[in-house]
């Protein structure tokens, strides 16, 4: 039986520790074929290019000898396009996304390229999933790799028992943790982000204002069942999501106002 192929992406950029430490561990699951940003574009959420070419050139990764490798121009989901369009040689049987530098959690999805290389996969009905160390000290990327392939596994065994269904989209964050140290898993939901922007104002030497966002790390509400609460308890987060952003409990009250101002 011919290996899976397996895409990886990332949004820090295609000599990243986190996507190196990713392609050495599934590696040992199937056939990985890289395509990924030639610089960082974290924050970048769903960028499409659509008005400028995308040009994608082979590198060559450290301690990946043999794994096709690519770095392009182009943002995160415009990196998954390409290798599910034809880059990656051969159909793509799953996508993985990371390993990101910090975690994406709750409403960090809208905005993070990891995220948006894994539902660009979902929208073009392959399995997928985004994961995160959520970057401390020990910057274990080796052991959240190690993670990734087992998971990897699952998904494309579960791929081949049910190939008709809708593809499974994971966000997954894992805890910086010391290698020796077990670490639990939890199914959660996405939990509340606490962000603390703030506008920062500045003159240029010409004398014209120009701004930054800046502010303090977005924080979170450590609720249990939710990646922020997971996190917090120091365990593995693994998030089922989809992308039917349909506010189902107003439909109703949304066709009352219709039917009645109709």
């Amino acid at each position: 039986m011919e290996a899976p192929t397996i895409l990886v992406s990332n949004d820090d950029g295609v000599h990243a520790p986190g996507l190196v430490a990713l392609v050495q561990a599934l590696r040992e699951v199937g056939h990985v074929v890289v395509v990924a940003p030639e610089r960082n574009w974290s924050a970048v959420g769903h960028t499409k290019t659509m008005h400028k070419p995308l040009r994608a050139t082979q590198v060559v990764l450290p301690a990946a000898e043999g794994i096709t490798a690519y770095q392009s121009n182009g943002s995160p989901s415009d990196c998954v396009a390409l290798g599910l369009l034809g880059l990656a040689g051969r159909p793509v049987d799953l996508v993985v996304s990371g390993i990101n530098d910090g975690a994406n959690v709750s409403t960090d999805l809208l905005y993070s390229g990891t995220f948006a290389a894994a539902a660009e996969a979902a929208i073009a009905g392959v399995p997928a999933f985004a994961i995160s160390l959520d970057a401390g000290q020990y910057l274990n990327y080796r052991s959240a790799a190690a993670f990734a392939a087992a998971l990897a596994r699952r998904m494309l065994a579960r791929t081949a028992e049910a190939p008709g269904e809708r593809p499974w989209l994971l966000n997954v964050n894992v805890p910086d943790r010391p290698e020796a140290e077990r670490v639990g898993i939890q199914v959660t939901r996405l939990g509340t982000r606490v962000y603390r922007d703030a506008l920062v104002e500045r003159i240029d030497p010409r004398g014209r204002r120009y701004y930054w966002i800046g502010g303090n790390v977005p924080t979170g509400l450590a609720e249990e069942g939710t990646d922020i609460g997971a996190l917090a308890a120091g365990d593995i987060s693994i998030t089922p999501v989809h992308l039917d952003l349909t506010d189902e409990a107003r439909i109703e009250e949304l066709r009352a106002w219709a039917a009645r101002d109709g």
